[in-house]
């Protein structure tokens, strides 16, 4: 049997139905970790509809749960310095009590960037400052001091107190870029997410690009799991989810991660629940 999450997008919906959902959900195990995002404009029409800020959500979700790991899918990289994001990760990962994972993408919402003023860059610049800002993260939050010196970020015995509960916060590497992000992925990922791939072989064929960077890095693949989005409809039947869920594990998917689609009702995860444990 695979291994499932739950997400909910924090847009058009009360804060009172997230905790209630995420609260719901701490109390079925068969969904390991629940996400958030890490956007400040919905990415469902209307795009000038609520958006609740992710990061900020986690804070209380992780004191209204006790069970359930959760994190951000993704943050974005060009959002906060990434020594603001090593900060922010080790504090939730004490506020909940080693129960945090960190989320992190090169960034891509071209609207709320521009509207807000914050550098997106070329594609280029993005994969750049990503993997600069990935290691800085990753130092910060395991040496007693961290100096680095970049083209996007320089630092000089820095350090980040207190270290994480655990002993390493897990990475989650979203995107799909071959090239740039799945290396990034393959150098420093303990988990590489893909969103709402169309079919199981789409999946498989930027696996395999993946695997081809760990051989090249020096890495063994199984190190690293692998997670898929897929949409959690409500107009689709539990035994839809259920099944295309199944044929995701059949080629090597670790975890599938249902993201909320429709109501924000915790009444619909029980009969999930049911279906993708049959």
């Amino acid at each position: 049997m695979g291994r499932h999450a739950i997400k909910t997008p924090p847009h058009h919906a009360p804060w009172a139905d997230f905790l209630d959902v995420w609260r719901e959900a701490d109390g079925i195990p068969i969904f390991e970790s629940a996400w958030t995002w890490d956007h400040f404009y919905p990415l469902a029409e209307p795009f000038d509809g609520p958006n609740l800020e992710g990061w900020t959500m986690l804070g209380a979700l992780a004191q209204a749960t006790s069970r359930i790991r959760i994190g951000a899918m993704v943050n974005g990289m060009h959002h906060r310095h990434p020594a603001v994001t090593a900060n922010m990760a080790a504090t939730l990962d004490h506020i909940s009590g080693g129960r945090f994972e960190l989320g992190i993408g090169a960034g891509w919402n071209e609207m709320e960037s521009s509207a807000y003023g914050i550098e997106l860059g070329t594609l280029k610049q993005r994969s750049d400052r990503f993997e600069e800002g990935v290691q800085v993260i990753e130092s910060l939050l395991t040496s007693h001091t961290t100096t680095f010196e970049g083209e996007w970020y320089r630092l000089t015995d820095a350090w980040c107190e207190p270290k994480p509960v655990q002993e390493r916060i897990p990475i989650v590497v979203g995107g799909k870029g071959r090239r740039r992000t799945l290396r990034t992925a393959a150098r420093f990922a303990d988990q590489w997410d893909m969103t709402f791939p169309a079919s199981p072989a789409e999946w498989v064929e930027l696996d395999a690009v993946l695997c081809g960077h760990c051989e090249a890095v020096g890495r063994d693949p199984a190190q690293i799991t692998r997670s898929v989005h897929l949409a959690f409809d409500e107009e689709r039947s539990m035994q839809a989810h259920a099944e295309e869920a199944a044929g995701f594990f059949e080629v090597g998917v670790d975890v599938v991660v249902w993201s909320m689609r429709g109501a924000v009702d915790p009444a619909r995860l029980e009969p999930l629940a049911i279906a993708v444990a049959m």
